[in-house]
């Protein structure tokens, strides 16, 4: 199931900004680096090429619900590497942006969170297309808290992206370097990083 690649995070975004939910609301930027493991791709014949792990950096906007409760939209980038049947490097570069609602479970200065996404996921192959699917995510996280500004956060996140097995995405001249094996793509991130209160 495709989504119309015209969409992009920035509308997403946009969307956002003019919300009268985030504009009477104070606001909290996170960012975080960390590694995201993704599947492995197939061969014509069906023999697996292995994916590799991926360095990604995400960004998320929040804005407080309630005491326990979140709204946060986030994007998240990573870059999978992988030798195709062409027998060279190939990039796959996947792009979330997701809406998510956070739950905030306290203790004091340290907060369990519980965090579930809808969005989309532009997936980008260096030598193929350009495709925007829809996808979920569901994260655990902590928080610690040094102020009321400034928090340490950590993350466990996966994203569940329903791509349709059959597109061309690694294709070129019909001559194709690698195809999707199911069709649906999960891929599990890890991230450390800091949120900020404004």
């Amino acid at each position: 199931m495709k989504v119309n690649s015209q969409l992009t995070p920035r509308a997403i975004l946009c969307t956002f900004l003019l919300s009268n939910v985030a504009i009477a609301q104070p606001l909290e930027l996170s960012v975080m680096v960390g590694q995201i493991y993704g599947p492995d791709l197939v061969t014509s014949d069906n023999s697996d090429i292995d994916i590799d792990s991926g360095s990604n950096i995400a960004v998320g906007i929040a804005w407080q619900e309630n005491v326990n409760g979140q709204g946060q939209i986030l994007f998240n980038r990573v870059s999978h590497d992988f030798i195709g049947q062409n027998q060279v490097n190939n990039e796959l570069d996947i792009t979330y942006a997701h809406f998510n609602g956070v739950a905030l479970y306290r203790q004091q200065s340290y907060v369990t969170t519980l965090s579930l996404g809808l969005g989309g996921a532009y997936f980008d192959a260096e030598q193929g297309s350009e495709e925007l699917y829809p996808s979920a995510s569901v994260a655990f996280g902590t928080r610690y808290e040094f102020s009321q500004q400034i928090a340490l956060v950590t993350e466990l996140r996966a994203y569940a992206t329903l791509i349709d097995e059959d597109d061309a995405m690694f294709c070129q001249r019909n001559i194709c370097n690698a195809n999707f094996s199911d069709s649906l793509w999960i891929d599990s991130s890890i991230a450390l990083g800091i949120a900020i209160k404004f």
